[in-house]
């Protein structure tokens, strides 16, 4: 857990709230508690013995994000919200079968198509007020890349840099108003009975589809990389998806770098000095062709 000492703070309290959140909702714990990089979940049995889980989570703008999102989408492709304490961020999710993730299909054309198939249904969503827009987000970038790019040791990565600051500029000003995920991947996408496949861990945005694309072309890389076709392997996934979604691929193509270039700007303020070989070959695959 990360977040200093206010996390530490939060983590010293968990036994209590999770205490404080069994008790309000009548829940009996159900199997062993899974612990991720900021919350804790706990396999639970509601008054009338429906499985579900309690999220506990700390306050923080992704989670209230997520709650937006959630009650937005209402259980249509995502994982369903049965309750929630907006003071602890604390969530009562349904229970879905969390070992089999989309990842599990071997077929790179069927993953993919089903995964396109569910983000169609989500960004088909308008965001609702209050979500953060991409607007903002793509101004942050433009201010912060000119410091930015001075960081990498390659001339080539900067020049990478350069261009990407340059593509993402021309549809900031449309930046859209869908409500987007913002992590779909295959690991994010798990197997239900209520419906075949459900997304999971939202981190809700409001914007233009084409932002949301890249998980989805980054999903099971090492895998990708592997086949040894990369190129062909990552335009057909953004055919698949941008064909399904309806989107045009030139401002797809845009907003796809345009993540990249967020990506990047986070690993440089981290420290990095070389840009991640996936975000190249993903910015190469969509722009040499």
């Amino acid at each position: 857990m990360e977040f200093g000492e206010e996390g530490r703070t939060w983590i010293a309290g968990l036994p209590a709230l999770a205490a404080s959140m069994l008790e309000r909702w009548g829940l009996q714990r159900d199997g062993a508690a899974r612990a991720g990089q900021t919350s804790l979940v706990l396999p639970v049995l509601r008054p009338d013995g429906t499985p579900a889980v309690l999220r506990l989570q700390m306050p923080r703008p992704e989670t209230s994000a997520a709650l937006l999102g959630l009650r937005a989408w209402n259980g249509s492709g995502t994982v369903r919200l049965l309750d929630h304490d907006a003071l602890s961020s604390s969530m009562l999710l349904e229970r879905l079968e969390a070992p089999r993730t989309l990842a599990s299909v071997n077929d790179d054309d069927q993953a993919m198509s089903t995964l396109a198939e569910l983000h169609a249904r989500l960004v088909a969503v308008p965001a609702p007020e209050g979500l953060r827009g991409l607007g903002d987000i793509a101004g942050d970038m433009l201010d912060q890349a000119p410091q930015a790019i001075t960081k990498p040791a390659d001339p080539a990565d900067r020049q990478l840099l350069r261009s990407w600051t340059s593509v993402v500029a021309e549809p900031a000003g449309e930046p859209g108003d869908r409500l987007l995920h913002w992590d779909l991947h295959f690991d994010n996408v798990l197997a239900a009975q209520r419906e075949p496949w459900i997304a999971i861990y939202p981190e809700p945005l409001a914007g233009d589809p084409g932002f949301d694309l890249w998980p989805a072309l980054d999903s099971r890389w090492d895998d990708v990389v592997a086949k040894g076709d990369t190129q062909r392997i990552v335009r057909r996934r953004f055919d698949l998806l941008t064909d399904v979604l309806g989107l045009d691929r030139a401002r797809a193509t845009g907003w796809t770098l345009g993540r990249l270039l967020q990506n990047a700007l986070w690993d440089i303020d981290d420290g990095e000095t070389r840009l991640a070989p996936s975000y190249v070959a993903v910015a190469d695959s969509l722009l040499d062709r």
